[in-house]
């Protein structure tokens, strides 16, 4: 794991942008994943120390895999791919 990822967790931060943000400046998406998929993010979350709203796990797991995606592509966080 990322040392970055791990104080971000640590956190309870969404993104270090994410503080500053305004609700207006973030974009808002309907999610359809199956009862069992939302279990097991509950339970992950469960496991982790503190209070992590769904919201804030799931865009966790977005950056996560977007960052192991760069990495191995070679490419900097500012991509084409990442907008």
């Amino acid at each position: 794991m990322l040392d970055w990822a791990r104080a971000w967790r640590q956190t309870g931060a969404m993104i270090a942008d994410s503080k500053t943000a305004t609700v207006s400046t973030l974009d808002r998406i309907n999610l359809r994943l199956p009862a069992e998929t939302f279990e097991a993010i509950d339970a992950a979350r469960g496991a982790r120390p503190g209070n992590v709203s769904r919201n804030t796990w799931i865009t966790e797991a977005v950056e996560e895999k977007l960052a192991r995606d760069r990495a191995a592509s070679g490419q900097s966080k500012g991509g084409a791919d990442h907008a």
